[in-house]
């Protein structure tokens, strides 16, 4: 396999640009996406390559965008819309959760809603309390949405392909921290990562650790740090929160017999409740030999202070001392 180190950002990048070159009904709209290149420089140079019918620049308008999208993809059109931040979605909620989430189900499967809404997600950019959210949690709650959240630059290309050949719409959950993280990546147009699916980062036995995005980066320092200590931890990241592939996590569980998740939204409400209680009603959890442990966010607005921000959201450390407590060694 033909593979090339790139960016999350430009892995992103290249994906819109091998859909937009492998099927003309895919197209492009946001706020600043052509010659400004979006928020985060995601599209940057897209528009010079396929002119401004498929980059669309829109208004300052959230509900206008997902509201378009919605509509284009009901005569049969693939859009990729882009919010500036996550949190922006909210003026869009309506269209989105209201009529594109429903409508294939409302129609009897007659009219399908093949769109794709992009979310710059999570704190870390210094960006305050309304442009650093991570609201995944929200979009699982709605039925008729997939919801993506892939960790590397690997994952976000193959993830975004097949959210994009999808035919239902597809919350596609991009963390601001991960755009500069590099990693390598498959060359291949037909390179795609299934929607649905979890996969196992890292194999172990003592322990099973769920989790994705930034979240996961700082969870793989932590099971690094203790094996070193002859603990052997498994890591699953779920690359699909919804829906969600739980298998392999009711399987790892089955072998390690603890469970620990972590994340980086908000712990109430947050996907890793939803986890914990599938893995509480499956067969499985009788083979625990310890309380889950749930590790998120604090349940606070995000600040804009450097050092508080820092604390928001789990590192290392805190994850270390959470698989401590499951393994009972706290």
């Amino acid at each position: 396999m033909n593979l090339q180190e790139m960016s999350y950002r430009e892995a992103l990048r290249e994906a819109m640009r091998e859909e937009m070159q492998r099927d003309p009904a895919v197209w492009l709209l946001g706020e600043d996406i052509g010659v400004y290149g979006g928020s985060f420089k995601v599209t940057l140079g897209l528009l010079d390559e396929f002119g401004e019918r498929r980059v669309r620049e829109t208004p300052i308008s959230e509900s206008a965008i997902i509201g378009t999208a919605a509509g284009s993809a009901m005569t049969g059109l693939r859009p990729v819309a882009e919010m500036m931040f996550s949190d922006f979605i909210t003026l869009g909620m309506d269209a989105l959760v209201n009529h594109a989430a429903k409508f294939r189900y409302m129609s009897n499967g007659q009219v399908q809603i093949p769109m794709v809404v992009r979310l710059p997600s999570g704190s870390g950019t210094g960006a305050g309390a309304q442009h650093s959210q991570s609201l995944e949690a929200w979009f699982c709650n709605v039925p008729g949405l997939k919801v993506c959240a892939p960790s590397t630059p690997a994952q976000a290309k193959g993830l975004l392909k097949s959210a994009i050949r999808d035919n239902n719409p597809v919350v596609f959950i991009e963390y601001k921290t991960l755009y500069d993280t590099r990693g390598l990546v498959p060359q291949e147009d037909n390179y795609i990562i299934p929607l649905e699916e979890s996969y196992i980062e890292r194999r172990g036995s003592d322990i099973t650790v769920v989790s994705w995005g930034p979240a996961l980066l700082e969870t793989i320092k932590a099971v690094r740090m203790l094996a070193q200590e002859g603990i052997s931890c498994e890591i699953i990241n779920p690359l699909t929160l919804y829906p969600m592939d739980m298998d392999p996590i009711f399987e790892s569980v089955k072998k390690t017999s603890r469970l620990v998740i972590v994340h980086d939204s908000q712990k109430t409400g947050g996907v890793g409740g939803e986890i914990a209680a599938r893995v509480a009603e499956n067969d499985c959890f009788n083979y625990l030999d310890s309380p889950i442990v749930r590790i998120g966010g604090l349940d606070t607005p995000v600040p804009v202070a450097e050092n508080l921000e820092r604390q928001m959201v789990p590192d290392a450390g805190v994850i270390a001392d959470g698989i401590y407590t499951a393994l009972g060694l706290d």
